[in-house]
């Protein structure tokens, strides 16, 4: 091997750890009445779908009361269901048939802003005086006029949005739609507290925890600085440092107590969405004796380019920088990323789908990705992302990401009875969960086989890792638990690559190929990926 061990297995293991997560986007997962956009009641339809996949959990995007401004992440009450997507009846119907079938339900929690129709938020712009205003950022004008600050809006412009009745501004880190919370705020902070309470109380298994490192300000306000590297390619938030408008230490003890929150519920898990270099983000599960969320997400393989030197390093400095206790996490795909297919190429997405079934950690899949949706063209008049609309010539749209699910060949792929609310991948006739389980060589039939792989496989699902070497463009790592040791090889172009064994052992066994078939001749076909079984060569 080219280096040592990395990181080893531990001693327990909660469900979240060994399991596989699966993010549903409800709005285009399944219609169950007929109006275009997906539903509980049409999750709860596909549930069997879901458990045959072989996943662990289900993480669903948000359904709460919303707007719409931001498709729910705009949230108008934090204990409802939108009636677009049913109500709490349809959700504890879905909550109990998923537990019925083994499957865990983790919500979508969005705690740094509300919708600007929450009660709160217009309680709070009402008066200066109410009771409820310091539970939102508000400021007055900077000396002159004008915002209070430099800070830029994650969708572009100002952060901030003047209130003429009030005579201040408010913060808003993305749409003005969606004020900031004050989370300095002992009181709001006892209200998002029993907000995590109700939906325990109500048996949800866990929380994926939006911009977890946003929901805390400095103090003072300061400008964020300059970023000089900044070039018209990139968003306007990039023109600046965000330095003091997120990643503020006070957010870690707000974690800390969300933790211990959780934790007296028994094994519930907390994911956070969290965008930081590696020494930044691992803060984030906290210390021994003062944990916080179990996962930091970890956005690397989305982020990064799709090469073996890139993700060679980019695996072994994440490993490096987890804290003992830490454990990893890998996503290819979410509602906000490209999809891989779409990035690079179904091929080298069945190559991905062996990458983050196989790296020690949890993974978590999206929706679509196992039946390789890739490019989708989303007319003009079809784009509804607000995102998009706000930097229209970066073409940063989320649309693509978020199309309805191709069931079948029957009228719009059996998602809807109605028009769907965005448009179809083009050649859902043929890409569809009902063409893939026909086909033992699809790609769903290829996630289908790895997961599987996991659970019987205890050096994929907890075992060790260390990086081992591999020919000019091969990813390879050895996973291991007891005496069962396996190589995993991935071959990142679409050229034969000399397959490179660890000294003193040879395949035992073929375990699984994104290919149909693997003649052993000592090559990696173009991109092919294999998980081997190894044993001593005596």
């Amino acid at each position: 091997m080219s280096s040592p061990t990395l990181s080893g297995a531990v001693a327990h293991h909660p469900w979240w750890e060994s399991g596989v997560i699966y993010q549903v986007y409800p709005r285009s997962f399944q219609d169950s009445d007929g109006d275009g956009i997906g539903d509980l009641a049409g999750v709860l339809a596909r549930l069997d779908y879901i458990a045959a996949l072989g996943v662990d959990a289900i993480w669903l995007s948000p359904v709460f009361p919303s707007p719409m401004a931001d498709f729910g992440y705009d949230v108008a009450d934090y204990c409802g269901i939108d009636p677009m997507f049913g109500d709490l009846a349809a959700f504890d119907s879905l909550l109990a048939a998923a537990h019925a079938r083994g499957l865990k339900l983790i919500l979508d929690f969005v705690p740094n802003h509300s919708s600007d129709q929450h009660p709160w938020f217009l309680a709070s712009r009402s008066s200066r005086d109410d009771p409820k205003r310091d539970w939102y950022i508000w400021r007055d004008p900077a000396p002159g006029g004008g915002p209070p600050n430099n800070w830029i809006s994650d969708f572009g412009g100002s952060a901030w949005e003047w209130d003429a009745q009030t005579g201040q501004y408010y913060l808003h880190a993305f749409l003005k739609e969606q004020p900031d919370l004050n989370w300095r705020n002992p009181a709001l902070r006892a209200a998002m507290m029993d907000v995590l309470r109700f939906w325990m109380d109500r048996g949800v298994d866990g929380f994926r925890i939006d911009v977890l490192w946003h929901i805390v300000k400095a103090e003072g306000l300061p400008d964020n600085p300059p970023n000089l590297h900044w070039t018209s390619a990139q968003t306007e938030r990039d023109k600046l440092i965000q330095r003091h408008s997120t990643d503020q230490p006070e957010a870690h003890a707000i974690s800390a107590d969300m933790r211990a929150l959780a934790d007296s519920y028994g094994e519930r898990v907390l994911i956070g969405e969290i965008f930081l270099p590696n020494d930044r983000h691992a803060r984030w599960y906290g210390t021994p004796d003062r944990p916080q969320v179990h996962l930091p997400f970890n956005f690397q393989l989305i982020e990064n380019d799709w090469n073996a030197a890139t993700l060679t390093r980019i695996i072994a400095d994440y490993e490096a920088s987890l804290p003992p206790f830490g454990w990893p996490n890998w996503v290819i795909g979410s509602h906000d990323a490209p999809r891989i297919a779409a990035r690079i190429g179904e091929a080298q997405a069945r190559v991905a789908a062996m990458l983050l079934l196989t790296l020690r950690g949890t993974p978590t899949l999206y929706q679509g990705d196992e039946i390789g949706i890739g490019p989708v063209d989303i007319p003009p008049d079809r784009i509804r992302d607000p995102q998009h609309w706000r930097q229209p010539t970066l073409d940063i749209g989320r649309d693509r990401s978020r199309t309805p699910m191709p069931w079948d060949a029957s009228a719009n792929a059996g998602f809807t009875a109605g028009k769907p609310w965005l448009p179809l991948n083009a050649d859902w006739p043929v890409r569809n969960v009902d063409a893939q389980l026909a086909d033992p060589d699809s790609m769903l039939a290829l996630y289908r086989a790895l997961i599987a792989l996991r659970r019987v496989a205890q050096a994929l699902a907890i075992g060790g890792i260390a990086i081992a070497v591999g020919d000019s463009d091969v990813l390879a790592y050895e996973r291991w638990h007891d005496d069962d040791r396996l190589l995993i090889a991935l071959n990142l172009c679409a050229e034969p690559r000399q397959l490179l064994l660890p000294v003193g052992v040879r395949i035992a066994e073929v375990l699984a190929s994104t290919l149909p078939s693997h003649p052993m001749d000592g090559t990696l076909h173009g991109d092919e990926g294999l998980v081997l079984r190894l044993e001593r060569d005596n």
